[in-house]
């Protein structure tokens, strides 16, 4: 998909999720999802990107695999940039800190997602770069 088409797909899913009390259909229905929104590391301006995310106790945890592509998302460099960023979820909304995990608790989580959602193993198989694990904590 180019970055337009992306967008565009991103758009609709944005509206679907808030005019649904986070529930969306197509490829994602069921899939447990959030919006994120960080602030732009160049521009300053606020940008929200669904997310497919994993419980991690009463921790939320979102991965940065960008399908497995050679590079790391835009909403990833966001965040390392300015880490204070807003978390959506069904019924809910709130300010988080995002934090990139690191070692046997990034292996921990990345483990389990990839259990959980067998994706994510593809996209790790196409990339060369480690897939960022972030941890949003309230």
């Amino acid at each position: 998909m180019t970055d337009v088409t992306v967008n565009e797909f991103n758009r609709n899913l944005i509206d679907e999720f808030r005019a649904n009390g986070g529930k969306v259909g197509g490829q994602f229905a069921g899939a447990p999802l959030l919006l994120l929104t960080t602030t732009g590391a160049k521009t300053g301006r606020k940008h929200t990107t669904p997310l497919v995310y994993q419980k991690d106790g009463d921790r939320i945890v979102v991965f940065g695999s960008k399908g497995g592509a050679p590079s790391h998302p835009a909403w990833y460099l966001n965040l390392v940039a300015n880490p204070g960023v807003t978390v959506e979820l069904p019924g809910e909304t709130f300010d988080a800190e995002a934090v990139t995990v690191e070692g046997a608790e990034r292996d921990r989580i990345w483990s389990a997602q990839k259990e959980l959602m067998p994706g994510f193993a593809e996209y790790e198989s196409k990339t060369e770069r480690q897939i960022p694990v972030i941890v949003l904590t309230r």
